[in-house]
């Protein structure tokens, strides 16, 4: 069976599943687990990525008014590569190559060659989501035993955290998804910091991450602030968190002043809707509840500010 996954978190699960070496084809995000760098690249963004947090907005915001994909397919090269299964998502046109752009490639393709590959399509908005997304995959890959076991596990272990930190005080936390425009938390997010002992505010589970403005996080006045950009890691979040940190009313926060602020690698984790989510989870748990949760001491992970 040839695989070709268009988005990290389902190449993660593919992976998790014993399939790594199945796949043929990815996207140009998709860097876990380590050995994929020699796959073909299949897409790649129509913005530039390393462009500041308020650039990258502006340039998507642009595309999206034209009604233009975020991202580019090689369509060319997929079809060379004639997989069997294809991985895309349709939860977010923003995160990766969008189910039109790859249904209108496949149609292409399938009619010169009179092949049928199948389609499988992710969207996850809450964490049990996540978990019908390992059942179909797992479905489509005719391995519905091991995408069972990997659900068990999750859940397990999502439940040992639950213990390990409950009786705790529970603590409010804004989770910073965008630094420009302000962005809170939405989608899995919830569900993952509540486990760790948080509660989201400015976030709703199975809604998209809401864009707010700051009188909205001093309204809500947070215990903690979680900074965690959407595909930005830690260093790259420190950096566009240093530009909020001199205006007065980052300063005037109560988690500010109290030292509350931590930074966590959203790119490897938290933005990723696949088998990392516990470990997302279990750094949650590491930030509200160091006392019950046992911590890693590894600074790619997260560090406080």
């Amino acid at each position: 069976m040839k695989i070709v996954s268009l988005l990290p978190s389902a190449t993660e699960l593919v992976c998790a599943l014993g399939y790594q070496e199945n796949l043929v084809g990815r996207s140009h995000e998709c860097d876990w687990p380590l050995g994929l760098s020699d796959l073909p690249v299949l897409t790649k963004p129509k913005m530039n990525p390393m462009a500041q947090a308020a650039t990258i907005d502006a340039d998507v915001r642009s595309l999206v008014e034209q009604g233009v994909s975020v991202y580019m397919l090689d369509a060319e090269r997929l079809a060379e590569l004639a997989p069997d299964v294809i991985v895309t998502q349709s939860q977010c046109e923003l995160c990766a190559v969008s189910l039109g752009d790859v249904e209108a490639a496949l149609q292409n393709w399938m009619s010169q060659q009179n092949v049928s590959p199948k389609l499988v399509s992710l969207e996850p908005m809450t964490l049990n989501d996540v978990m019908m997304d390992i059942r179909n995959l797992s479905k489509a890959l005719a391995c519905e035993p091991r995408g069972e076991a990997l659900i068990t596990e999750m859940r397990v272990g999502f439940e040992n955290l639950a213990k390990a930190v409950s009786g705790k005080k529970r603590k409010s936390v804004f989770f910073m998804e965008w630094t420009v425009p302000l962005m809170g938390a939405g989608n899995w997010m919830p569900d993952i910091i509540s486990y760790g002992g948080g509660d989201v505010v400015l976030g709703e589970s199975g809604r998209h991450s809401p864009t707010i403005d700051w009188d909205d996080v001093h309204t809500a006045d947070p215990d903690v602030i979680i900074v965690g950009p959407c595909g930005f890691d830690i260093a790259r979040a420190r950096e566009e968190l240093s530009a909020l940190t001199p205006d007065s009313r980052w300063q005037s926060l109560r988690a500010v002043q109290e030292g509350e602020v931590y930074i966590v690698n959203g790119n490897h984790f938290f933005n990723r809707p696949g088998p990392r989510l516990l470990e997302s989870a279990q750094i949650i748990g590491e930030i509200l509840n160091p006392a019950c949760v046992p911590q890693l001491n590894n600074a790619e992970r997260w560090q406080k500010w």
